[in-house]
Formats: structure tokens, C-alpha cells, sequence
């Protein structure tokens, strides 16, 4: 489906970020909580069908946390493109990066700080600017190519969630935006290494192009916030144990 037949009913913004929000926190709790509980605690030798049964839901939950990135990257580029500003979106993936940093390390790693990985917001920050850069290139596809392996390299160096990959995703859907089909067939073929990932993109397909409730800034909100409470829950279980 192009641009210029834009379905009048369909999902709005607001239901795929509550969707993508939904399924981050699921996923996030299946790592902050569930799986170190199965994997520090004594359950595997006091009580082996507990165990089991925390592990399958460990399985799950992260399965289900999966459906999460492909949306935020699809979200990303809607936004680039009806935003007033790109360099004041760039600025708020900073900032937001920045405070998501200590909140990520606290809930999903071993140590504060943990260098070994950085949150998702520097992931969409330098997608972001690596779709700038394109829309800025479009007569230099050369030079496009370069600005899409440079992204990509300086993820990886970095170190950040999902790394060159996400940015790789990103680029694609950017390059397919004006052809809603072949763009979630692109993006799902762009995640397919990760499990269960390119179901995302058949309720991105349904997109109708409406923003829906206001909710601009919950996961700018959300995302550090829910990490502090699991990184929280995670401690006083691990003292517990």
C-alpha cells in the first residue's frame, strides 16, 4: 500500500507504541526478574517443576518482548518524518539516552556501570540521524551507502542494544517508506535473525497514519521509569534469595 492511499481505519500511532511499550515491559521483566530467579536462587535444586515451569515462562515472556524494537524502529521513522524538528528529536534521544543509561545497567545488567552494552535510545539516535543523513544524501546514493555503514559501525562500537542491526533496520524501513508493503516486508526480512521479531511488522501494515491519544512523550517517561522499578525488584529478590 503507497502513501497516496493511506487507509482510513486502521491502527493509530498510539496503539502500536502502547503495544511496542507493552511488550518492552514483558520483556524487560522476564529479564530483570524471572530469569535471575531461576538462575540464582536455590528453586532448580528445592523444587526442579518450579523451575521448569519459570524457565518456559522466562521463554515466553522474552519471546513476546521480541515484537518490541521492530515497532519502535517502524514509530522512528513515522516520527523523522512529521516532526517539526529533526535536530530537537536528536536532542531528546540524547537527553533520554543519557538518563536511560543508569536505570538500563541497574535492571538488566550485573554491574552500575556496565560498559558492555548501551540502551536502546543511542540505537534510535544514531538511526536517526543516520535517516537524516539520507534524506539529506538523496542525489549521492554513494555517499548514502557510506552513511548507512558508517551508522552502522559506530552502533556496533558503541556497543548498543541491538547495535549495527537496529540501525540496518532502521535505514531499510526509511528506504521503503513510501511503499507500506514492500516496507514491512523489508523490515521483517531486515529482523528476521531475531525470533518471532517480523510479526511486528503485519500490525505495522495496518498502520493508518493517525497519531491516535497523545502520548508523545510516555515512553521518553516510561522507559527509564519501568527500569528503575525492575532494577528495584530485582535487588531486594536477589538479597532475598
Amino acid at each position: 500500500m503507497d502513501r497516496q492511499n493511506q487507509r482510513q481505519f486502521g491502527v493509530s500511532g498510539s496503539t502500536l507504541k502502547l503495544f511496542a511499550i507493552i511488550t518492552m515491559l514483558i520483556d524487560h521483566t522476564g529479564a530483570a526478574v524471572v530469569g535471575p530467579y531461576f538462575s540464582y536462587s536455590s528453586v532448580r535444586t528445592t523444587n526442579y517443576d518450579l523451575y521448569q515451569t519459570l524457565y518456559h515462562l522466562y521463554r515466553i515472556m522474552r519471546g513476546v518482548g521480541r515484537l518490541a524494537f521492530p515497532v519502535f524502529c517502524f514509530l522512528l521513522v513515522e516520527g523523522f518524518f512529521h516532526t517539526r524538528s529533526v535536530k530537537k528529536y536528536c536532542e531528546r534521544l540524547f537527553l533520554f539516552a543519557l538518563i536511560s543509561e543508569f536505570p538500563f545497567d541497574f535492571a538488566l545488567k550485573q554491574s552500575v556501570p556496565f560498559w558492555g552494552k548501551q540502551n536502546v535510545y543511542f540505537t534510535l539516535l544514531i538511526g536517526l540521524i543516520c535517516i537524516w543523513m539520507l534524506s539529506e544524501l538523496q542525489t549521492m546514493p554513494c555517499i548514502q551507502l557510506f552513511a548507512i555503514g558508517a551508522s552502522m559501525y559506530l552502533a556496533d562500537a558503541l556497543m548498543t542494544d541491538y547495535n549495527y542491526k537496529g540501525v540496518f533496520l532502521i535505514a531499510i524501513l526509511y528506504l521503503f517508506h513510501d511503499y507500506r508493503l514492500y516496507q514491512c516486508a523489508a523490515g521483517a526480512a531486515a529482523i528476521s535473525w531475531e525470533n518471532y521479531a517480523p510479526f511486528s511488522y503485519i500490525l505495522c501494515y495496518f498502520y493508518n497514519g493517525k497519531r491516535g491519544l497523545k502520548l508523545r512523550y510516555i515512553f521518553y517517561i516510561f522507559y527509564p521509569g519501568h527500569l528503575i522499578v525492575l532494577g528495584i525488584i530485582r535487588n531486594v529478590l536477589l538479597h532475598s534469595w
